[in-house]
């Protein structure tokens, strides 16, 4: 019975071995795979397949004998003896004129690391008959022709594109060199010129041109901080125009900036704060149920940028509106639609008695005259009602303002907001509250309670984007959550 027993174990075995011959064999006997690998490797070495993608190449075999076994040797002589091949073939491929070939070539010989003597020897040469079948002296000429037309760049047949070319060939042409100086000379006078148009796009495409053609050109550096100048001139007047509310000017001078210095951190967050300023305008429209203007001023937000977190709340306050329209439904009859008003008119009446001026919510004075606003902005009844509700509101915001109850102070503002317009009085009110935030943020930040902060940060950008101290106080909430 336990032969039996046996037997059928060593059968089991014996079928296993069978069924994974390949796999198991390569574990218990890598040298075998290791020494299958060199052979194919040498076999290919001897065809000229020295380098492939599908890693059927001299070099991928010789390589992935060595990864198997290290120490030998023969497989890295191997991949010396492929390097040797590839300055072989690049003679080759130089004699019969392939010249891409002969470039990855040499290439691939000093990655496997020829004598360095041999395979610059074999690129001068390669240069050497490149330049003369490209015809350098006809290339010269013709950047010559460009650049005295005018034709600097743009184009293959333009100055700065041709004497590149003579140079990828001749590195030490002498009147290559000369000519791609004059030639960069010749486009930072353009940007010069392009500047004092106010072309700042134009002029900063033109110095990058130069900094890539030539990063030490003597004339580099002045054009650069000319550049800079014009940025900080633009970011200047761009905010200036924002505070003045002048946010499609603002818009452009923050571009211009951007596009004089793309990095420009400050133009980027001044951008940001335009887009905010559009998403309140549209809150303020949404507000008055004057949707049409909404829409258009939150498409004009998203335009200038979707990072503005103020975005997000326009889009909420406009849903809101919508709703409140469709609850309390304009498309009804005259007669209906000014019962419906008298009614709302009542109510909010009767809040007022009992001193419900702003809460709760739906059944305050204000969301009475709020629906009653919806259904017939400029009933006079309904105006009147607002007017008289005004001071209740001025008063819950200063009370929540010096109790520190930030978030029911914004809602005493928005109530304000609606009820006397985006008047002086209510931005005023915005920055003061937003510095609030700005200083509760930076309480919480001190304490290194991130998200505390990022919520007092969105807060005083959605009240006033343009707060003193939000751009600083957003950097190093930054930092800290970048090294959190």
């Amino acid at each position: 019975m336990a032969w039996g027993i046996g037997a059928l174990l060593v059968g089991a075995c014996g079928l296993l071995l069978f069924l994974l011959r390949q796999p198991l064999s390569e574990r218990l006997w890598p040298d075998t795979r290791a020494q299958q690998l060199q052979t194919d490797a040498t076999q290919a070495l001897a065809q000229g397949r020295l380098t492939s993608a599908d890693g059927r190449g001299a070099r991928e075999l010789y390589a992935a004998a060595l990864a198997l076994d290290p120490d030998r040797s023969e497989a890295r002589r191997g991949l010396d003896r492929v390097g040797v091949a590839a300055l072989a073939q690049a003679e080759a491929a130089i004699d019969s004129r392939r010249y891409a070939d002969a470039h990855r070539l040499i290439a691939l010989a000093r990655e496997l690391s020829v004598p360095r003597a041999r395979s610059d020897a074999l690129q001068a040469r390669l240069r050497e008959r490149e330049a003369g079948d490209a015809g350098i002296g006809k290339l010269l000429a013709q950047a010559e022709a460009a650049r005295k037309a005018g034709r600097l760049d743009g184009g293959e047949d333009a100055a700065l594109p041709l004497y590149q070319r003579v140079l990828a060939l001749e590195p030490n042409r002498t009147e290559a060199l000369e000519g791609r100086e004059d030639t960069l000379a010749d486009l930072l006078q353009e940007a010069r010129a392009s500047l004092d148009r106010g072309d700042v796009a134009e002029a900063s495409a033109r110095v990058r041109r130069v900094q890539a053609a030539d990063p030490g050109h003597v004339d580099l550096p002045d054009a650069l901080a000319q550049l800079t100048r014009v940025a900080e001139r633009r970011r200047t007047q761009a905010e200036n125009d924002l505070r003045r509310g002048r946010l499609a000017e603002a818009v452009s001078g923050y571009l211009a900036a951007l596009a004089a210095m793309p990095d420009d951190s400050a133009a980027e967050r001044g951008l940001i704060r335009v887009a905010n300023a559009y998403a309140l305008r549209s809150q303020r429209y949404a507000g008055d149920f004057r949707f049409d203007e909404a829409e258009a001023a939150l498409r004009d937000a998203r335009a200038v940028s979707l990072e503005a977190p103020g975005i997000s709340e326009a889009e909420h306050r406009l849903a809101q509106a919508r709703q409140s329209q469709q609850r309390y439904g304009t498309r009804v009859p005259a007669g209906e639609r000014n019962r419906r008003v008298r009614l709302l008119l009542a109510d909010a009446a009767e809040a007022e008695a009992r001193g419900d001026l702003l809460t709760p919510p739906g059944e305050s004075a204000f969301d009475k005259l709020r629906a009653a606003q919806a259904l017939s902005p400029q009933d006079a009844g309904v105006r009147g009602a607002m007017a008289r509700l005004l001071p209740a509101a001025q008063r819950c915001f200063e009370q929540e303002l010096r109790d520190n109850r930030l978030s029911r102070a914004r809602e005493c503002l928005d109530a304000r907001a609606a009820l006397e317009g985006d008047n002086a009085g209510v931005r005023e009110s915005r920055r003061r509250l937003a510095q609030r935030w700005i200083a509760v943020g930076d309480e919480r930040l001190g304490a290194g309670e991130l998200r505390a902060a990022q919520a007092a940060l969105t807060a005083a950008r959605e009240l006033d984007p343009q707060a003193n101290g939000l751009g600083e106080f957003a950097d190093r909430l930054r930092a800290a959550s970048a090294a959190n």
